[in-house]
């Protein structure tokens, strides 16, 4: 049985108990700590911790979100560090409070009632979980790869008042574990799944004064797609652009869902755009058809989620049209590095 250890994060208001073999975030999670963290794969560096007492087994922590000096100086990946003795813990970004909503790591099970092809080599998955899950707009799960025991993160689709049907949208990757061998291949209608959430610090879920544009790119969308019914439902944002970037019209999806969106609100503005295909709709990279529309973005927000490449490109287009960098909020999806056991998309 494993050993157990207490861990005292400073900032706040109680102790959590950490089992050996079990990452600091982890724990903290599911006791109900918040604490910064993104990624959950030791590659984004959001959950770096001080360790100010005691010792830490660091695993597979990489050595370029985590040098050998930081290591030294006593830093470590929350989502990657295990407890080798009782600790004391300082989040570096700090643990106070910032205003929204956080709800505990569970792990659920669920049943796949939804699947189905959406987009060229895209599709849509649906699980019902058995008991309701609490996450905010923007969040992401880990869906468990049966037989290895490997999670697979993926963004929920759905607004957060639905608590029991999570949509994902999923993208294959050529030789992936969970798309190539698990949801494009064996899995059907009517399988009963495990995963854990909720994850994550992409979201939208205060009122704000500034006008928000949303860019995604692939399934990128998912996740604003939740935060688009949510910030309408609940009259978040004066303003509401959503960007969607795709290569040919087989890559976009769900167009009527959000032009019949932009029919009932006239404060929300769809527009989607391909790169490699004359249509009737805006054409070029996503990115400039943000710049083509906007002369300035000087008092706006912006939600920016798919490939590293575009959300980068989409940050230096809206820094351009001078959007403070505070107001720019991101998340980055990844392919799965087959030696990791929780990785992005």
């Amino acid at each position: 049985m494993a050993n157990k250890y207490t861990v005292r994060i400073q900032g706040k208001n109680s102790d959590i108990t950490v089992a050996e073999d079990q990452s600091i975030l982890d724990a903290a999670l599911r006791a109900n700590e918040w604490l910064p963290h993104s990624c959950t794969q030791g590659t984004c560096g959001t959950c770096k911790l001080k360790v100010q007492c005691g010792e830490v087994r660091h695993n597979e922590s990489p050595e370029y979100t985590l040098t050998t000096d930081e290591r030294a100086e006593g830093l470590a990946l929350g989502c990657m560090a295990t407890p080798c003795s009782d600790l004391t813990v300082e989040p570096i970004g700090g643990a106070g409070d910032d205003g929204v909503p956080h709800f505990p790591l569970r792990d659920y099970e669920g049943t796949v009632t939804v699947l189905e092809d959406i987009a060229a080599n895209t599709r849509r998955l649906v699980v019902e979980v058995d008991t309701p899950m609490l996450f905010n707009a923007g969040q992401y799960v880990e869906l468990i790869v049966p037989g290895h025991n490997v999670g697979r993160q993926y963004s929920l689709a759905n607004p957060p008042t639905e608590t029991r049907n999570l949509e994902f949208h999923v993208k294959l990757t050529t030789g992936g574990l969970a798309t190539d061998g698990w949801i494009f291949g064996p899995m059907q209608v009517g399988d009963r799944i495990s995963l854990r959430g909720p994850l994550g610090q992409f979201n939208l879920v205060k009122q704000q004064d500034e006008a928000a544009i949303l860019i995604g790119g692939g399934t990128g969308l998912a996740p604003l797609k939740s935060i688009v019914q949510h910030a309408l439902a609940e009259r978040l944002v004066p303003e509401l652009y959503l960007y969607h970037g795709g290569r040919r019209q087989e890559d976009l999806y769900d167009v009527d869902f959000f032009r019949d969106l932009a029919q009932e609100h006239e404060h929300f503005h769809y527009r989607p755009a391909l790169s490699e295909e004359q249509w009737d709709g805006a054409m070029g990279m996503v990115t400039d058809v943000v710049l083509d529309d906007f002369s300035s973005c000087k008092g706006m927000s912006a939600y920016l989620c798919g490939p590293p490449a575009m959300v980068e490109a989409a940050v230096k287009a809206l820094k351009r049209r001078r959007m403070a960098p505070r107001l720019i909020f991101r998340e980055e999806f990844t392919i799965a590095a087959p030696n990791l056991a929780a990785v992005v998309q």
